[in-house]
């Protein structure tokens, strides 16, 4: 039997769309530091591909592991979790 696959996903905010189908998405980490035991931010940028949802700067979103589409394309944009409230949106 053939059973579905659970796909890695994590959940970060998008930094940079100045690419065609690709979002730059900034991922946070709270990590316990070894020695002082205090929680350390760690952050990493992934470079995630984008089809049917259009993300823009700011907006948090959820991204899966796919198989690599480029060098360092090997994640895809699944949903928008949280919209930017852009300040000319209001009017």
């Amino acid at each position: 039997m053939s059973e579905i696959r659970q796909r890695q996903s994590l959940v970060g905010e998008v930094t940079s769309t100045k690419m065609e189908k690709t979002v730059v998405v900034n991922v946070t980490r709270k990590v316990k530091h070894p020695m002082y035991r205090k929680f350390v931010k760690r952050y990493k940028k992934y470079l995630a591909h984008t089809t049917s949802v259009i993300p823009k700067n700011g907006d948090i979103v959820k991204i899966v592991s796919i198989r690599p589409i480029s060098k360092r394309k090997r994640w895809q944009v699944s949903e928008i979790v949280r919209s930017s409230m852009m300040l000319g949106d209001s009017e």
